[in-house]
């Protein structure tokens, strides 16, 4: 792909719920695009999409949710779909944008499904990367598997990057993950430990089980683009998108855009063809 890349730059947003980390690719007086990561994940999830498709056009600004990666640590009680989009609203507020845009990828797409039915009139359009409904069970394994590394002291970094990429979960593996994992991590005694609190992901995940993704739905008023993972997880583990889901979205919200990506749950955020499908979805090309 031959565009420019944007870079990012850190910052902070104090919002009533508390202070938000957050990184942005691109010019802040362009149409905002925010971008809440999944269950366990940090900004810097986004990295591969905001450097291809932010610019003077759009601005991409990337968070870390309560919870997670540098932003402050909530109470228990304050998780869950609606709080987070509630973040996200705060978020756009001290960005000054009255409209603005989500892509969500996991649970950052259930969350702008949240926001959309908090005040759909704010949201231009959603991207959901790989996130419509219930996942397969099956897939639940890798995604336990994810929530287990947190609160875990690891002698190094370079032993932690080697032991996500054994969960072979990440296939290819690129610098971007590296730079991900790098960011995850905090230096503690005996070693580095995620930064993101394991209550705060347990909360989240707890949420999800009682709330039914569906029932949001009605809310995707906004033009809607659903990138569709076509990998399972791992060979056998199934998906989190399946493939029913996939027609049932298509089919209940027939103005809403369906891509394919030859990709899995992980990957599909870290592929050019997840990029020309949302570059296409904005006008950008």
């Amino acid at each position: 792909m031959s565009q420019a890349i944007a870079r990012a730059t850190e910052f902070d947003l104090q919002l009533p719920s508390g202070r938000l980390h957050a990184q942005r690719f691109g010019s802040g007086n362009a149409p905002l695009v925010i971008c809440p990561p999944g269950l366990s994940a940090n900004m810097k999830a986004y990295d591969f999409i905001g450097e291809r498709i932010a610019g003077d056009s759009l601005q991409v600004v990337a968070l870390d949710l309560r919870g997670r990666g540098k932003t402050e640590v909530t109470p228990a009680g304050t998780y869950g779909w609606a709080a987070h989009a509630r973040d996200l609203f705060a978020a756009a507020d001290a960005l000054g944008a009255d409209r603005f845009s989500i892509i969500g990828h996991s649970m950052g797409g259930l969350v702008a499904m949240a926001a959309a039915e908090q005040d759909a009139r704010r949201l231009e359009r959603v991207v959901l990367i790989d996130i419509a409904g219930a996942p397969d069970p099956s897939s639940l394994i890798a995604i336990q598997s994810s929530v287990a590394r947190l609160g875990t002291v690891y002698p190094s970094t370079e032993f932690y990057i080697e032991a996500a990429k054994n969960l072979g979960l990440i296939e290819p593996w690129t610098a971007y993950w590296d730079r991900y994992f790098q960011y995850e991590l905090e230096p503690v005694e005996g070693g580095v430990r995620a930064r993101s609190d394991k209550d705060a992901v347990l909360e989240d995940s707890a949420y999800g089980a009682s709330h039914d993704p569906y029932a949001l739905w009605p809310a995707l008023t906004m033009p809607v683009l659903l990138v569709y993972a076509t990998r399972e997880i791992l060979p056998g583990l199934g998906r989190i998108v399946n493939s029913a889901d996939r027609e049932r979205f298509a089919r209940d919200l027939p103005a809403a855009k369906v891509v394919d990506v030859d990709a899995n749950h992980y990957t599909v955020a870290t592929v050019d063809a997840t990029v020309r499908a949302i570059r296409e979805f904005f006008g950008l090309d």
